[in-house]
């Protein structure tokens, strides 16, 4: 049997560990009667821990929410994560997270064991981030949490929103869930103006409370609702959309297209789908090109002539560019360069 000290932050782990146990639960991981577990659970209410505890068969004991923090036990890859996690969360598009984190990167790393700090301290030393996307798109992080908890209690949000021609609208919604993509934090929503579901950048709206009342929460537009938000930026968004297949294997695709780039779906071991949108057919060529991956062209017909009207322009200014290269000494038409060798333009 444990000792007592050492059986009580054994309880607290298992208690941060798991949303709810049941008396037997906990009493079987201890080795211990029922009797004991509700002394031992009596001992981490004197601590200052506020532990929940529900009658009946279907009760159990439950780690609730206290006026303070109470220590969080960790384990090894558990204290490590937390580490990395803090040292990348200035780049995930949360306004003032960064100088919070390195507080409490700083805070963590007093009380690690020598082993562990040296491994985060090598992740610390030897990491670089690297970030995408725009530093105005930074999310208040009072306003993410506002918005979290509304999700979570099913309550109406009011909101001005900007749409991103600059058009100013107000909204009344019923919150659903919150979506981080690279940068950017969306919110899926049902409109009730519109009476469907509507995708929200978090940057662009401002909370207007009071809030309310609640709603019963209705079937979501998707069960992937990172895919549903992906498609949405990347394709639905836009007048022009594209379906083009990608000859090579979808890993490999979309180490290269993000989801606000499109969506992706397999088709085949070495081929898969590309569906998204653009600005124009002018545009989409490009964004298609830039992929870097041969292709072939789905839908819409408009597509193909598209290409091929880019690929006319490409040709006239290459061939303009061949008959303005410099001549040699003697006149000939002769570019300059050595005799032999590929030509730098295949």
């Amino acid at each position: 049997m444990l000792e007592t000290s050492a059986r009580l932050l054994r309880l607290l782990s298992l208690l941060q560990a798991h949303r709810e146990w049941s008396g037997a639960q906990l009493a079987d991981r201890l080795g211990v009667t029922s009797r004991t577990v509700r002394r031992d659970v009596d001992r981490l209410r004197e601590l200052g821990y506020p532990v929940n505890a529900s009658p009946g068969t279907g009760g159990g004991y439950q780690l609730g929410a206290g006026a303070e923090l109470p220590p969080l036990l960790l384990d090894d890859d558990e204290a490590v994560a937390v580490a990395v996690g803090l040292r990348t969360a200035a780049g995930q598009g949360i306004e003032g997270i960064g100088e919070t984190s390195v507080r409490a990167l700083a805070k963590l790393e007093q009380v690690l064991p020598h082993r562990l700090r040296r491994r985060v301290g090598a992740l610390n030393a030897f990491t670089v981030p690297m970030l995408r996307g725009p530093r105005s798109s930074a999310v208040d992080p009072a306003v993410l949490t506002e918005l979290a908890h509304l999700c979570r209690d099913a309550e109406r949000l009011r909101f001005d929103y900007r749409g991103h021609d600059g058009t100013a609208t107000r909204r009344t919604v019923e919150p659903h869930r919150l979506v981080c993509t690279e940068r950017r934090w969306y919110l899926v929503a049902w409109d009730l103006d519109r009476a469907d579901w509507r995708t929200f950048r978090v940057d662009r709206l401002t909370p207007r409370p009071p809030h309310g009342p609640r709603f019963a929460p209705r079937e979501p537009p998707a069960e992937d609702l990172a895919a549903y938000v992906s498609q949405g930026v990347s394709t639905r968004a836009y007048a022009t959309r594209a379906t083009v297949r990608l000859f090579v294997p979808l890993a490999e695709a979309a180490e290269r297209i993000s989801p606000s780039a499109g969506t992706l779906e397999p088709d085949g071991d070495r081929a898969c789908v590309l569906r998204t949108g653009a600005a124009s057919l002018d545009v989409m060529v490009i964004h298609v090109m830039m992929a870097g991956f041969e292709f072939e062209v789905l839908e819409p017909v408009e597509l193909i002539e598209a290409i091929r009207t880019a690929r006319d322009r490409l040709d006239g200014a290459l061939a303009r560019a061949a008959g303005s290269r410099p001549r040699t000494a003697d006149g000939a038409g002769r570019t300059q360069g050595p005799p032999s060798g590929p030509s730098a333009v295949s």
